[in-house]
């Protein structure tokens, strides 16, 4: 692999623009990039270091436990020992396994256990170098739909890397045994964030479909290989805990099953006692720390934006943003990967209403239409209305996208057409809520709980279906799915009045290993006998994962379903319950948001 820094040339220029000169809307060259490429350098000094103090801890404990080191193996491609073979062959990339660990320091003297730090350490200097390289082209003109796809990718790796050091300091073994103090993240943590690190560039480079040139061929040879690299470190992460350790993984259509716990808790244990007491507050007894209104007075500020930049960053303690009742539209919302912990309150649904019209049709990715955007762990939103109004016409749409982990959406409504929901990745719940759409309205590869919602269906385009659900699970190590619990599939009244003339689907898969399931689940008449759509011809139905338990209704009848490989009716207890909120999503962060919510199955 070539992971070469690449300078932008007069030539590269001209090759850009020329490259682009089809596309309309060219935006301008930004003005002041030069900070921004400083910071980045910095940040890509500051993870060569990391990437070389570890790589200097690993040399310690080899040593300390007999192993050889001479610094130089790096430069020699070497024969594979025995344990880099051992550890290779259970990925599903192996030849790429074996030829990027034999020329790393320290693989070739380590062991089979201390390959798997040794594999996240070598993928996360990998994509510190991609990040680099690519961002030094940040300051040539491009066109506005190649712009939306670059600047994707620059956020997307830079978050990549955050999620693979906090891996990295999760499985790196200290010569003492410890981790001197710090925090250490659960079987289940080191999953997501690496789970969630390939979806990162696999949305990178989804960005790129719909565009050709220089740009895209530059952007595409610096990731090469970066998924690939993040699923042999989740492979090699997941045989070496083995079976037991995987408590909270559920049924996985994949080599190997992992059976999850069936132990029964009262709440998920991700959400702790204030934010609970906050969700179950009424809104006019909460002291807000920072207070958004339409007409900025009593020291509010008049804008969300605003209220955003003043929040803290990187905060254990939780922040709490009220915005008062009205219609906030505002050019481009987003919590940031530092901003965690913050909580949105509004008036209630239909009343506090955050509302925007960002679609492909102007020039954007999908990813970068949504109305809001959060991505920084511990998001919470209650009791507001996230609208994207673009309509049918204009296609993918987002009204909320959410990449955050161990984030709670709360008695909210999101309203839109095409892609309304971008559940992109990590771990989310939403409860209570009202989503709205007609194509793929729900979509992206977190591990999503959905309970107690309604999810209205509304009238598409001329010779459309409706589809709830695109799930895009492309590897079948990724432990990511929607399930959605205890709650109703309906119509809307548009296509209520439309239905007899519409054929609507539970979902389809966008990608090979795609997961829904729909336990205990009102259904209405509207969704065909079938349940479930193909994407396209026999794409991913003998690897896909559909299931349904004891739904109801009159859509909920599964006698004349697909007879697809991948679907299945879930007739065990056991099985289903690897979906719930205990077993699929984890339920040891969700009582400290304060969000009602069922562990298990009872309701």
């Amino acid at each position: 692999m070539d992971y070469g820094r690449l300078g932008p040339s007069d030539s590269f220029r001209a090759s850009v623009e020329a490259s682009t000169s089809d596309e309309p809307n060219p935006s301008p060259t930004p003005k002041k990039k030069n900070h921004k490429i400083f910071i980045l350098s910095v940040a890509s000094i500051v993870l060569l270091v990391a990437c070389a103090a570890s790589a200097a801890v690993l040399v310690r404990i080899n040593a300390k436990h007999g192993g050889v080191h001479n610094g130089s193996d790096h430069l020699i491609h070497r024969k594979p020992t025995l344990a880099i073979s051992r550890a290779c062959s259970k990925t599903r990339y192996p030849s790429l396994c074996v030829n990027s660990l034999v020329d790393f320091p320290g693989a070739l003297s380590a062991g089979e256990a201390d390959l798997v730090h040794i594999s996240v350490n070598m993928t996360l200097f990998h994509v510190g170098r991609a990040f680099n390289s690519i961002s030094e082209i940040t300051n040539l003109e491009m066109m506005q739909r190649v712009r939306s796809a670059y600047e994707d990718c620059l956020e997307l790796l830079d978050d990549s890397v955050d999620h693979l050091q906090r891996s990295l300091f999760s499985v790196t073994p200290t010569d003492n045994g410890d981790n001197d103090g710090r925090k250490v993240g659960s079987v289940g943590d080191v999953m997501t964030w690496l789970s969630a690190a390939y979806t990162n560039h696999d949305t990178c480079t989804d960005g790129f479909e719909e565009v050709t040139g220089i740009v895209k061929d530059h952007v595409n040879e610096k990731i090469s290989n970066l998924s690939q690299l993040v699923s042999n470190s989740l492979s090699i992460y997941v045989s070496s805990n083995g079976d037991d350790n995987l408590y909270d993984i559920p049924v996985q259509n994949r080599r190997r099953r992992l059976m999850g716990s069936q132990a029964n808790m009262d709440f998920p244990m991700w959400v702790g006692r204030k934010e609970r007491r906050l969700l179950d507050m009424p809104i006019s007894a909460i002291q807000a720390d920072i207070i958004v209104s339409k007409d900025g007075g009593n020291g509010a500020y008049d804008s969300i934006t605003k209220a955003i930049k003043a929040a803290p960053q990187s905060s254990s303690r939780r922040t709490i943003i009220y915005i008062k009742a009205g219609r906030y539209e505002e050019n481009f919302l987003k919590v940031g990967r530092k901003q965690t912990n913050l909580m949105f309150i509004g008036d209630g649904i239909g009343k506090t209403i955050i509302s925007g019209g960002k679609s492909v049709a102007d020039g954007l990715t999908t990813f970068r239409t949504a109305t809001f955007a959060a991505t920084g762990a511990g998001f919470i939103a209650r009791d507001i209305t996230f609208e994207n109004w673009a309509g049918p016409s204009k296609h993918q749409a987002v009204a909320l996208r959410v990449g955050a982990d161990h984030s709670v959406v709360y008695k909210c409504q999101i309203i839109g057409y095409q892609d309304t929901l971008y559940v992109h990745s990590q771990r989310q719940f939403f409860r209570e809520c009202e989503i709205y759409g007609t194509v793929d309205f729900i979509f992206g590869n977190a591990a999503v709980v959905l309970q107690k919602c309604i999810v209205y269906s509304r009238k598409p385009m001329a010779e459309q279906k409706t589809t709830v659900t695109a799930q895009n699970r492309k590897e079948p190590d990724l432990p990511t799915g929607m399930s959605f619990h205890n709650s109703r599939i309906l119509a809307a009244p548009d296509l209520e009045a439309a239905k007899g003339n519409i054929s609507s689907y539970l979902g389809r898969p966008w990608k090979l290993y795609s997961r829904v399931v729909y336990m205990m689940c009102y259904i209405g008449d509207h969704i065909n006998s079938d349940g479930w759509l193909p994407w396209n011809g026999d794409f991913a139905l003998d690897t896909l994962y559909y299931g349904e338990y004891m739904n109801y209704g009159p859509g909920g009848a599964v006698g004349k379903r697909v007879k697809w490989p991948g679907y299945r009716v879930i007739t065990s207890a056991v099985e289903a319950a690897k979906f719930t909120v205990a077993q699929f999503i984890g339920s040891s962060w969700l009582p400290s948001t304060g969000v009602a919510f069922v562990s298990g199955l009872s309701t």
